[in-house]
């Protein structure tokens, strides 16, 4: 991100794109059904006149709760247009201003979101050879943000699209909100994320690091290959002292038929100390991204082996062209978290009130 300039609570609000004023209408009509609708975002399918393609059009309004939040949607942009060449986070096409709103003009993924088949039965799960290879690409994208010095803050399944669902395509990473910018100059610490997924150091108010998304991606991967949620109690309080204290089943009944090199991935992530955590890097060279051992066993919703021939990384791992316009989403973009269920039967949630360890703390996230 360079020339960015940053405040201290690590967002950027210089950006390159130009913001268009002129009527978003004269130039788009919304298709279809609302795609997904957040506290202050709302998500439509659009297509654009001059060329007929579709895309997806997220309107976010600028005051929220009575205070102008037009910097973090500027942050946002930004943390956008230093991943463009990102082949696994959503495409910027446009951006427009009205009065009230900004209206950012996204790629469309036609595949959903990834949460769907996390919490699918049967033939519709994820296999574990699935999970190793949307793992790979989630770990790309991230790895690029992180070489940039860019934190997502909010990775879960319901923040990662499909390009399509069968057969299985690409990811992309969307819903930059919440990302922060870390340099290392300067300490940021804020409380932001889902309960379910966020960091240790966010309940404790230290400071955010590219580990604190780490973490959250040994929670997404335990999610993908078991359908269940490690971290979620019965209520927020049990959550957070689920994380807070790290409480993991890794028992056989929950990962039966996984590999235990998967279990050892997660584990490598899961540590209270975010200086443990293997970064995103470390763990594309982990031995369960990078081979395939011939004594791993079956994934327990579909018996699709592991050990059956293997073909070479390049012909397992789909190409990954530019992002396509044509492509039709049916996801939220992120809004809000999805409506189906995890293997525990409760729905996931989002901060709506301040931690009960800092209840002084000026609570900060937005679902």
């Amino acid at each position: 991100m360079p020339d960015a300039i940053m405040n201290k609570n690590g967002m950027v609000t210089k950006i390159q794109t130009r913001i268009r004023t002129d009527p978003f209408k004269n130039n788009y009509d919304l298709v279809g059904k609302e795609l997904g609708r957040g506290k202050f975002a709302v998500v439509k399918k659009c297509m654009e006149k001059a060329t007929g393609k579709e895309h997806a059009a997220k309107f976010l309004r600028k005051r929220r709760k009575g205070q102008d939040c037009r910097g973090d949607i500027l942050n946002e942009i930004a943390v956008l247009e230093s991943a463009k060449a990102n082949p696994y986070v959503v495409g910027l096409h446009e951006v427009y201003e009205t009065s009230t709103e900004i209206i950012l003009v996204l790629e469309c993924a036609a595949g959903g979101e990834i949460f769907n088949q996390c919490v699918a039965d049967n033939d519709e799960a994820f296999t574990e050879k699935d999970v190793i290879r949307l793992a790979r690409q989630i770990l790309t994208g991230v790895a690029c943000l992180h070489r940039n010095n860019v934190v997502h803050l909010d990775l879960k399944p319901q923040n990662i699209l499909l390009t399509s669902a069968q057969p299985l395509g690409d990811i992309r990473i969307v819903d930059f909100g919440l990302s922060r910018r870390v340099d290392g100059t300067s300490e940021v610490r804020e409380i932001l994320g889902t309960p379910e997924y966020v960091a240790p150091e966010v309940l404790s108010y230290e400071p955010i690091s590219t580990a604190t998304d780490m973490w959250s991606i040994g929670v997404l991967t335990y999610v993908m290959l078991t359908g269940e949620s490690p971290f979620l109690g019965d209520d927020k309080q049990e959550t957070f002292l689920n994380v807070s204290q790290v409480n993991v089943d890794y028992s056989p009944e929950v990962f039966q038929g996984i590999s235990n090199l998967a279990v050892d991935f997660i584990q490598s992530l899961l540590h209270k100390d975010p200086r443990k955590r293997a970064t995103a890097e470390q763990c594309l060279n982990h031995p369960w991204l990078v081979t395939h051992s011939p004594a791993v066993h079956t994934h327990h919703h579909t018996g699709a082996s592991l050990d059956e021939p293997e073909t070479s990384q390049s012909e397992s791992e789909p190409e990954s062209p530019a992002p396509s316009p044509e492509l039709v989403v049916m996801a939220t973009y992120s809004t809000c978290p999805g409506q189906g269920e995890l293997k525990t039967g409760r729905d996931t949630f989002s901060f709506s009130e301040p931690f009960p360890t800092r209840p002084e703390i000026k609570q900060e996230l937005i679902c």
